[in-house]
């Protein structure tokens, strides 16, 4: 399967900048799959109609950091960047970090971003740096204060202060993302409490968002791309819920691609039930995939060529996706991150 298959023309105005003033005024695409029914142009503010009775929503309470620090190198003046992609250790403090421009950041030099100051130590196979910060008071405290929301690069503007809530959902709760799992971001108080009010049953896990989610893929057979592991959890509560449902054949509708890859992820930890527990997911779901657990997503637009393209295709089939993508770009839809959405059923 070559990773051209999954190309498509995007218009570069399509690609949303900002958020819309109100979060579940987006647009909505829904997507039946095995069927010839026609693609629906809808608003998201009617997901809660559009859901079967006794359906369970799965979503990903990760919350984004402000992850991406400006800074130089000791005894320097050119400005690095650093984008901290993953915590390895809290005692000493270790991460693994993306910095630009790479060729000036060695293992062993020493980078200051503010009252932050840190030693590389090492190197990682996706090309990013292992550094360790030199202990202070409150890091998680100072790196709010010192560090700028990771805005997409195809966001081409430097972030404001309405992205610190804006590029974050209104249910996070688990620090440890640097990128939001942007499907959820059409979600208002309102429309969960309509949820609720139509019976239907909710459950979240987490998933981090790393290098697994954002990393290009840089092969031409999609077969031969490896996923970096990002950290996931789910607790016994959330197990118990989803293999009840899946039990009683109630459909399992997730809640963006890092829900569905953490649910199918734990299914095949657990040999077809979703098994509690933490650890590293890398599951690449590109179409021929056998899902276990999610019958219906509700997704954004994703970049051409992305394993997210890739995953919602292996769910809605890729010709069909790829033909709701077609009309999405016709019908002037919004893309990526701040952009509209589609429900894959």
């Amino acid at each position: 399967m070559q990773v051209s298959d999954f190309h498509f023309d995007l218009p570069q105005e399509l690609i949303a900048q900002r958020p819309l003033a109100e979060r579940a005024e987006s647009r909505l695409l829904r997507v039946q799959r095995g069927s010839h029914a026609a693609l629906e142009d809808r608003n998201f503010r009617e997901f809660p109609e559009l859901l079967r009775a006794g359906d369970l929503v799965v979503f990903n309470n990760t919350r984004v950091f402000p992850a991406r620090l400006f800074g130089r190198k000791s005894g320097h003046t050119s400005c690095i960047e650093a984008l901290l992609t993953k915590q390895i250790s809290e005692e000493p403090n270790e991460w693994e970090c993306l910095v630009r421009p790479g060729k000036k950041v060695g293992v062993g030099d020493r980078l200051e971003f503010g009252e932050l100051e840190v030693e590389v130590i090492g190197r990682g196979d996706f090309g990013e740096r292992r550094v360790r910060f030199k202990a202070v008071p409150d890091f998680f405290g100072v790196l709010e204060k010192l560090g700028h929301v990771p805005l997409p690069p195809y966001i081409s503007r430097e972030d404001e202060g309405e992205d610190r809530e804006r590029y974050q959902t209104v249910y996070a709760s688990s620090r440890g993302s640097v990128a939001a799992p942007t499907a959820g971001l059409h979600f208002t108080p309102e429309i969960l409490a309509r949820l609720g009010g139509r019976g239907i049953e909710t459950a979240e896990v987490t998933l981090h968002v790393g290098l697994g989610t954002f990393q290009p893929v840089r092969v031409e057979r999609v077969e031969d791309h490896r996923l970096h592991g990002e950290r996931y959890e789910i607790s016994l509560a959330t197990a118990n819920t989803v293999n009840a449902a899946l039990e009683a054949g109630r459909r399992v509708v997730a809640v963006g691609t890092t829900t569905v890859r953490t649910l199918e992820f734990a299914a095949r930890r657990g040999g077809g039930r979703v098994e509690a527990g933490s650890g590293e997911a890398d599951l690449f779901i590109y179409p021929g995939f056998e899902f276990r657990v999610v019958g219906a997503m509700l997704t954004n637009f994703h970049l051409p060529g992305s394993t997210l393209l890739m995953l919602v295709c292996a769910l809605g089939g890729q010709e069909r996706i790829l033909s709701a993508y077609r009309h999405a770009v016709e019908q002037r839809y919004r893309f990526y991150s701040y952009g509209d959405c589609m429900l894959v059923e």
